[in-house]
């Protein structure tokens, strides 16, 4: 019960204590008020400077506008001066020692954004303040504020950026207002962190500045916001794209000139990258200093530019055809024999192991000459002809006579025919035990003749008609007349014609693959470049990308 009655009694008291106060206030509020007026400086004296203390915090980084380059932060601003007539004896209104009132009511004084970038009209809010008895004023306001920021992007999106924000009375001289630092940086405990910039301190310094309008120095302070932009996003949407399009220009050299896309992938190339380099200068300032993505993006195009006039002039050279020169000799020595090992460059079917004796000729061998086809048939014709065409037919003795030396010569033809063949058989078989030198193979052109024997027609003027001698010539066996099949013996005239229209053809052959040659020389040289320049680019790639990594740590 006893208890009840106590809790009860300390209630009370509360409340009447309560009510004692704001009864306290009241009075101490009209008093105060009484004869204050907020128009003029608070000081006792007014040759001396009133004293007010500045103090900012950094809630949040708002947006930064690098094309018009405008910060916009929203701060929270303490300012703490002391009023000379605003002060009251705590012991008279109950020790009360502090009350809010409304901020218009007193003299406030006129600090502002010097680098403002704000078109409208705005200041902080009209916030209360917390007076104290000893005349001692708190005044938090908080501030949305936009200010000029120089924004320098020549590193960009690796970029650090410098704003400050300038404080200072817009009409009272230092003489009058002097504005000190609470602390000697901005307040960072309360602050929301950006998905775009990183901040790295807020340093503040107190300047006395003398303007060409008025002969008195104003104080101001400088706060300095450190910001460093979080790169992730545009690495991964501006520089990685152009990272994978710059590694395809040395691709274009890889690519096959038969297939005809190496220019038109170079312009497309170009064209993604033109694209990327528009969407850069769009959120740019139009600066002098070109961003470093910038940069990187014009070193790029200016690759790809090289290189796709170098695969115009490369493929100029792989197509040259029959009305080219040939290939100059330091070419052949230069790029055909050295480069082209250097860089893997190969025939279809060969390889770096291959030697030189197994590898295609680029000029095979000739086939045999005219003048020695003609020599063979001088020769052959010595050999197996008489001195005379003419048949003589007097009686059937001179038919005999003649019979018996035809045969005879038909049998030294036969043996000699033999011996030829087991010199060939015997040379054959030599060559397989390894005894004899294989010597290369020569390809001549000839005539073969049906069934390799040929019966020449009788002349009839040079036929005489005694004892049946004519018929008994029709019946003349055919060894008389046969020739011994020679691979390059043309012993009439007809035939000689025919080898020469052969060879006619020949030589067109001939020059045919002498062409081709050459189209396959330049070729190679064409691809050669073309595997020269592919590593050349390859390097210059991979430098500037190393250098965009070095400079973005």
């Amino acid at each position: 019960m006893r208890k009840a009655a106590l809790m009860v009694w300390i209630s009370l008291l509360v409340q009447v204590s309560h009510g004692a106060q704001g009864h306290y206030a009241r009075k101490l509020l009209n008093d105060l008020m009484e004869d204050y007026s907020n128009a003029l400086r608070p000081v006792e004296d007014t040759d001396r400077a009133l004293n007010v203390s500045l103090q900012i915090t950094l809630s949040q980084i708002k947006d930064m506008d690098e094309r018009n380059q405008v910060l916009t932060t929203y701060l929270w601003i303490r300012q703490v001066w002391h009023d000379a007539y605003l002060k009251w004896e705590k012991e008279d209104y109950d020790d009360l020692e502090m009350i809010n009132i409304p901020s218009d009511l007193v003299w406030k004084p006129d600090i502002v954004l010097y680098n403002k970038a704000d078109e409208e009209e705005s200041g902080p809010p009209n916030t209360n303040v917390k007076l104290r008895y000893n005349g001692e004023i708190v005044w938090d306001s908080p501030a949305i504020t936009k200010s000029s920021c120089v924004v320098d992007v020549s590193y960009f999106p690796f970029d650090w950026q410098q704003c400050n924000l300038t404080f200072g009375s817009w009409t009272y001289n230092g003489n009058q207002v002097d504005i000190s630092l609470a602390m000697d940086s901005g307040d960072l405990s309360d602050f929301v962190e950006n998905v775009e910039w990183e901040c790295h301190g807020m340093p503040a310094v107190r300047n006395v500045m003398m303007y060409g309008c008025c002969a008195d120095p104003y104080t101001e302070i400088t706060y300095t916001l450190l910001l460093k932009r979080r790169s992730s996003f545009y690495i991964f949407n501006l520089l990685l794209p152009c990272f994978l399009i710059s590694f395809l220009a040395p691709l274009g050299f890889y690519l096959p000139a038969d297939s005809g896309e190496k220019v038109s992938l170079g312009v497309t190339v170009l064209l993604a990258l033109t694209v990327f380099q528009l969407l850069v200068a769009e959120s740019m300032p139009p600066a002098e200093s070109m961003p470093y993505i910038g940069k990187y993006y014009i070193a790029t195009m200016t690759m790809i530019t090289a290189s796709t006039s170098l695969t115009i002039f490369i493929m100029n050279i792989h197509f040259c055809g029959a009305e080219a020169k040939p290939v100059p000799h330091w070419a052949k020595v230069l790029i055909i024999d050295y480069m082209s090992k250097i860089f893997f460059v190969y025939e279809v079917g060969e390889n770096c192991t291959t030697p030189e004796s197994e590898k295609t000729p680029l000029y095979p061998e000739e086939p045999m000459s005219d003048k020695a086809c003609y020599q063979d048939d001088r020769f052959h014709d010595g050999i197996y002809h008489h001195d005379s065409d003419k048949y003589k037919y007097s009686n059937g003795h001179s038919i005999h006579h003649s019979n018996k030396h035809h045969k005879s010569q038909a049998n030294g033809t036969a043996n000699s025919r033999n011996h030829h063949f087991n010199n060939h058989n015997n040379y054959a078989s030599r060559l397989e035990r390894g005894e004899a030198k294989r010597e290369p193979t020569q390809r001549y052109h000839h005539i073969r003749r049906d069934e390799l024997d040929y019966q020449a027609p009788p002349n009839p003027r040079n036929i005489q008609h005694l004892n049946g001698g004519l018929k008994e010539q029709l019946l003349y066996p055919t060894e008389r007349t046969q020739v011994p099949a020679c691979p390059c013996c043309c012993p009439c005239l007809q035939h000689k014609q025919v080898v020469k229209n052969i060879q006619y053809i020949a030589n067109c052959f001939r020059e045919q693959r002498a062409t081709c040659v050459k189209a396959a020389e330049w070729k190679k040289v064409a691809k050669v470049m073309d595997r020269f320049f592919m590593w050349i680019f390859f390097v210059m790639v991979f430098l500037m990308s190393i250098l965009i990594i070095a400079k973005a740590s």
